[in-house]
């Protein structure tokens, strides 16, 4: 059984990566300083609770678990936040990537599959978004996340290093056995706000922006199920058992969704319209992105299985629906 390095493994994506690590017979170590991440979410491995920037900590991780290969989930991941905290983002997403990758040249480890973001791509000029579209982020965080693909890059070219970068475009759905979902306080993303807005009818499911350039006005957006991008990392585990260099792939579904169509369906689940309403676009909001996902195919075999929209919304709804009954 190989171990393998989480760190942001108690986190929303982490845990669902543990998980699916665990299925294959890999063991998970989990680095977390559970500032964003949950105690009760590490259950398929040890925890280490440390912070990213913390290279002494990590260097004697990966030693005394005889890690080899690291998936790096840890980081600040809320682009309105990031506007407010420059330096927080810059400090936990760049220096702590640094920390990380310097323990790892002291250590055995090489592989390392990073957590990247559609935001590296900014507003696209040509849609859908491939792996060679120009990298412009417009958000700090976006920005942060260009930077890590840049270190790691020259550390592959240094440092023997091989490397995989997954961009993902937006995160969604919860583990379909309610285990472990989206639970973030507060919570920024769009589906759990709505689900909270369907389930306690006082309370508006707000829509920042209805004048963008799509069709209905809303933001359009590609939805991919957290399960799928689990999956996706472990692909990408074993394609770097067995190539060198460094490779970022889009993960998304492939299509877009806009806001508006999102609240049509969760309103057609629940039988009665969602107290709406319209406020004014954050800053560093792009109208359209959606996924050209050859690339994963072709390199990693990956393909989105559990990325329907509806679906995505019926996991997330299971998962809900869990933490109401937890609560009550």
């Amino acid at each position: 059984m190989s171990n393998i390095l989480v760190t942001g493994g108690a986190g929303y994506i982490g845990s669902h990566i543990c998980k699916a690590l665990a299925n294959k017979g890999y063991k998970p170590i989990v680095y977390d300083n559970l500032v964003n991440g949950h105690r009760d979410f590490v259950k398929w491995g040890p925890l280490v609770e440390g912070d990213i920037n913390n290279k002494k900590l990590l260097t004697n991780t990966l030693q005394n678990f005889s890690i080899n290969s690291v998936i790096h989930c840890a980081a600040l991941a809320y682009v309105r936040e990031s506007f407010d905290k420059p330096l927080e983002y810059f400090t936990n997403n760049v220096s702590g990537t640094i920390s990380l990758l310097d323990a790892m040249k002291d250590s055995n480890a090489r592989s390392i599959v990073i957590s990247s973001s559609c935001s590296v791509y900014g507003i696209p000029k040509e849609l859908p978004v491939t792996e060679d579209s120009v990298i412009t982020p417009i958000s700090i965080y976006g920005t942060t996340k260009a930077i890590v693909e840049n270190i790691v890059e020259e550390c592959v070219k240094n440092y023997n290093f091989r490397s995989i970068s997954l961009r993902y475009f937006n995160a969604a759905g919860a583990d379909p056995d309610g285990e472990i979902g989206e639970l973030h306080e507060p919570e920024p993303h769009v589906i759990p706000n709505i689900l909270e807005s369907a389930f306690n009818p006082s309370m508006p499911f707000s829509i920042f922006g209805i004048d963008f350039d799509t069709p209905d006005g809303s933001a359009i957006r590609d939805y991919v199920h957290v399960n799928d991008l689990a999956r996706a990392h472990i692909m990408a585990l074993a394609y770097l058992e067995g190539h060198k260099g460094y490779i970022p792939i889009n993960l998304g579904s492939g299509s877009g969704v806009s806001i508006l169509q999102l609240v049509e369906k969760v309103e057609s689940l629940i039988g009665r319209k969602l107290n709406i309403k319209f406020k004014s676009r954050h800053k560093g909001d792009p109208p359209v992105l959606f996924s050209d996902i050859t690339m994963a195919e072709k390199v990693l075999g990956w393909k989105p299985i559990q990325s329907e929209i509806d679906n995505i919304i019926r996991d997330s709804m299971y998962y809900h629906r869990k933490q109401i009954k937890m609560k009550s």
